[in-house]
């Protein structure tokens, strides 16, 4: 349920809201000036803001311009007694949803505090799917390495062309990201980019997902099937992992290529298609064709451009700018300010060994932006980036130690983890203070009464 906050001078104005608000089910804050309801925008999340305009040492307009300021999508209510048309529309030009005079009518309070937070929801609706648009379209290649350098200059040069494209590269480096760019660059962009993972295709499927198949060509094709060669047909058909490719669709992808021609599984009609296919591996091709494994006229048929995809620890000097937009990205996502990487973090973060290259720096950095504090520090690195790896040394403390050497297996989900470490966090905060609860809340940027019930849901008891 939403949670309301009221900010009013007045006991008896803060109490009869409360009764009124808590009995239509919504969560009730309340204080008595405007500098501790702006301490609680800044901690707790808000849906809504009842205050008063006339109250000592700081107005409630003061608090709305403020609290604009951080909190700009946070609805006020303000409410007066000494209500003029003039403190009305002042009210509105500083961002206040209504304006309500006391002594306050129930019917309207009520229906203006729906209303409210009805427009509340609907512009985070419109935020998320903001985000969604946003996130649909092609990311830039970031990276001032050499290597990352190179691979724009040739996606410029061979886009426009129709070339077929080879890459090659590690799991989670971004041939995918590659493959995105020569479309978007291509004389094709307004037409489909479809992409096959074949790795994901069982090899008895690979043939009828690329070709289609007609009705009653095997026993559960119960209608007709159009490929992705025919779906593709104008554009850019991305064969992703094409190194797991059966031998018997690599003998139909290579005919495909040389003809411009298939033929449905189950069907005996030739039908023209016009792609442009990019195709990407983490595979040592030339090994696997000494193997057996895959084509040498496939091979040379698709790879008239290679373009490889170094991995991260390749490029280290890309970490900082990478991390900085994921950051950054990520941040927004959650709708969340912007954290801070120090420069100490960055430095951790280059050390590590980044197996799963780019696809594993974004999620550790996402970790990092849930489970660190205002700014991602070389601590919560080591603590977090990595949590399964045993602590180098020992992290030992003055009181406590915390360990991260975990057993990852021991957690069904990551809500388990992330309530683990903020226990074990808050735990190692409250033995460094002593037990002082509030000195453990003033460091860890909390109410007290925040902490009370973070301790209540953890068990965490002195010993």
């Amino acid at each position: 349920m939403s949670t309301i906050l009221i900010i009013d001078d007045e006991r008896a104005i803060r109490s009869s809201l409360r009764d009124i608000l808590e009995y239509e089910d919504y969560t009730i804050l309340d204080v008595d000036n405007g500098r501790d309801g702006l301490d609680i925008l800044k901690k707790e999340k808000i849906n809504l803001v009842l205050c008063d305009i006339k109250m000592n040492n700081m107005d409630g307009m003061e608090v709305l311009s403020e609290a604009h300021q951080t909190s700009p999508d946070i609805p006020f209510i303000m409410i007066s007694g000494h209500g003029t048309i003039e403190t009305a529309v002042e009210a509105a030009k500083k961002g206040a949803f209504d304006f309500l005079e006391k002594p306050l009518d129930l019917n309207r309070l009520l229906i203006t505090v729906r209303n409210a937070l009805d427009k509340s929801s609907l512009v985070t609706e419109t935020k998320v799917l903001k985000r969604k648009v946003s996130s649909s379209k092609t990311k830039d290649i970031l990276g001032e390495s050499g290597a990352i350098k190179r691979i724009k200059e040739t996606i410029d040069r061979v886009a426009p062309t129709e070339a077929r494209v080879l890459i090659t590269g590690a799991n989670g480096s971004g041939k995918e990201l590659v493959a995105r760019w020569l479309h978007e660059k291509s004389n094709r962009s307004q037409a489909p980019l479809i992409e096959v993972n074949c790795a994901a295709i069982p090899s008895e499927l690979i043939e009828s997902e690329l070709f289609g198949h007609e009705k009653g060509s095997f026993t559960s094709a119960i209608k007709q099937r159009i490929g992705k060669f025919e779906q593709a047909s104008g554009g850019t058909l991305f064969l992703d992992e094409i190194g797991d490719m059966s031998l018997s669709a690599q003998a139909k992808v290579l005919r495909a290529l040389q003809e411009h021609k298939i033929t449905r599984v189950g069907g005996d009609k030739e039908i023209d298609v016009n792609v442009r296919v990019v195709a990407a591996t983490n595979k040592d091709l030339l090994k696997e064709i000494e193997d057996g494994n895959f084509r040498m006229d496939l091979y040379h048929r698709l790879s008239v451009i290679l373009i490889h995809v170094p991995a991260l620890i390749d490029r280290v000097d890309d970490i900082p700018l990478l991390s900085t937009n994921f950051c950054e990205e990520i941040c927004m996502e959650y709708g969340i300010p912007v954290k801070e990487i120090t420069s100490a973090a960055m430095k951790e973060l280059s050390h590590l060994p980044w197996t799963g290259n780019i696809r594993e720096l974004r999620n550790m950095i996402e970790r990092l932006i849930i489970l660190s504090d205002k700014s991602i520090t070389d601590k919560d690195v080591v603590a977090f980036a990595n949590p399964s790896r045993e602590p180098v040394g020992g992290v030992a403390y003055e009181k406590g130690t915390v360990n991260y050497g975990l057993d990852m297996d021991s957690f069904d989900s990551f809500q388990d983890y992330k309530d683990h470490a903020e226990k074990e966090f808050i735990k190692y905060k409250l033995e460094k203070n002593n037990w002082n609860v509030s000195k453990t809340a003033d460091d860890l940027d909390i109410q007290r009464s925040h902490l009370y019930s973070k301790i209540e849901k953890f068990g965490l008891k002195r010993d």
